[in-house]
C-alpha cells in the first residue's frame, strides 16, 4: 500500500482578474476552490492511475471538510486527524503572472502530532509512505525524522519530497526517492546552477548521502532521472502551460505508481514526466487520459 502524508492541507483558492488594480475594486472573471497540499496532489494522481492509495496527515474545520468531501466523492481512500483548528487557504491570483498567498498553517497541539504518529506505525514491510510539502509551523522542526523513524522501525519505504534542513536529515534514512527541481537542489547545496553537468554532479551527491533514486525537474527542459546506473534525460512534451501547483507531485505519483507496479526505473520515469506535464498543461490536476495521451512524447536518452 501506498500512504501519502500531507502535514499542512489547504484549499486553493484559484482567482482570475485581467488587470488588477491595487487598491481598487477588482473583478474575478473565474475562480475555482480546489483540495490542495502535496501529498494530496499525489493521491489524487496516484487515484487516476489506478494505483491504491490512503491519505493521511491533518484536517480541521469547514475548509478541512471541504477537502475531506473532495477526496470522497473522487473515491480515494482518506484516514486524516482531524485537528481542532481549520485547515488553511493559499490564494492564487492570476493577474498576467500568478501570485500566491499562502498561509502559515493552522496550530497542532501534542495530542494530534502524536495521532498522527500512530497512524503511520500502523504500516508494514512493502508499504511506501510519501512525505511532502511543508510542515506546520507549531510542529517541531523534526516531525519528518520522527515519521521516518516509524516508518524504518515498521520496515517500509519512504520518498520525501520537501527542502533544507529535513531534506538533508532524511538523506542518511535512505529514501526511496528524491524530487528537487534545479532551483531547489541549487539551495540545498548552496550554489549557482546553469548547466545539466552541474545538475547531474549535485544530483549524484544526493545519491551519496543516501537517495535510492533521483529526478530533478528542469520545467521545459525536460527533466533527469539519476540512480547508482546511470543519468537519464525526458524531453519536456510541448504544450501551454497552465498550472504551477501540483506539477511536481504529479511527477512522482507517476513515478512511484508506475515503479511500484513494474518494477522498472525507466518506465517509471517515462510515467512520471508524463504526470507531471499533464498537470501542468491543465487547470487541475492530471487525468490518466492526458496522461496516457502525453506518454508516447516522452523521449527518455541516457547520458
Amino acid at each position: 500500500m501506498i500512504y501519502t502524508v500531507t502535514l499542512n492541507p489547504s484549499i486553493d483558492y484559484i482567482v482570475e482578474v485581467e488587470d488588477i488594480e491595487l487598491g481598487g475594486l477588482n473583478r474575478m472573471q473565474r475562480d475555482l476552490k480546489l483540495p490542495g497540499g502535496k501529498g494530496i496532489n499525489v493521491s489524487r494522481v496516484l487515484n487516476q492511475l489506478q494505483v491504491g492509495n490512503t491519505a493521511t496527515g491533518f484536517l480541521g474545520g469547514f475548509t478541512g471538510r471541504f477537502i475531506a468531501d473532495w477526496l470522497a466523492e473522487e473515491q480515494i481512500s482518506s484516514d486524516f486527524v482531524m485537528i481542532a483548528k481549520d485547515t488553511r487557504i493559499n490564494i492564487k491570483l492570476k493577474s498576467g503572472e500568478e501570485t500566491e498567498i499562502n498561509g502559515a498553517g493552522p496550530e497542532i497541539s501534542a495530542a494530534e502530532a502524536e495521532a498522527l504518529l500512530q497512524k503511520v506505525a500502523g504500516v508494514k514491510p512493502g508499504d511506501i509512505v510519501i512525505l511532502s510539502g511543508s510542515v506546520p509551523p507549531s510542529l517541531r522542526g523534526d516531525f519528518y525524522s520522527r515519521l521516518i523513524s516509524v516508518c524504518r522501525q515498521r520496515g517500509a519505504e519512504f520518498v520525501i519530497d520537501t527542502t533544507g534542513h529535513a531534506l538533508n536529515e532524511a538523506l542518511v534514512q535512505r529514501p526511496l526517492l528524491v524530487k528537487p527541481n534545479h532551483h531547489e537542489l541549487a539551495e540545498l547545496f548552496g550554489v549557482n546552477i546553469s548547466t545539466r553537468e552541474e545538475i547531474i554532479t549535485y544530483g549524484r551527491k544526493l545519491l551519496e548521502a543516501g537517495a535510492q533514486h533521483v529526478l530533478v525537474s528542469m520545467a521545459g527542459e525536460g527533466a533527469l532521472f539519476i540512480s547508482e546506473q546511470g543519468v537519464w534525460h525526458a524531453s519536456a512534451p510541448s504544450g501551454t502551460v497552465k498550472n504551477s501547483v501540483g506539477a511536481g507531485d504529479s511527477m512522482i505519483a507517476g513515478f512511484i505508481g508506475t515503479f511500484t507496479l513494474t518494477g522498472d526505473p525507466l518506465e517509471a520515469f517515462q510515467m512520471g514526466v508524463a504526470s507531471g506535464s499533464a498537470t501542468a498543461f491543465s487547470d487541475d490536476l492530471a487525468t490518466r487520459e492526458y496522461i496516457e495521451r502525453l506518454r508516447p512524447m516522452i523521449v527518455i536518452t541516457q547520458l
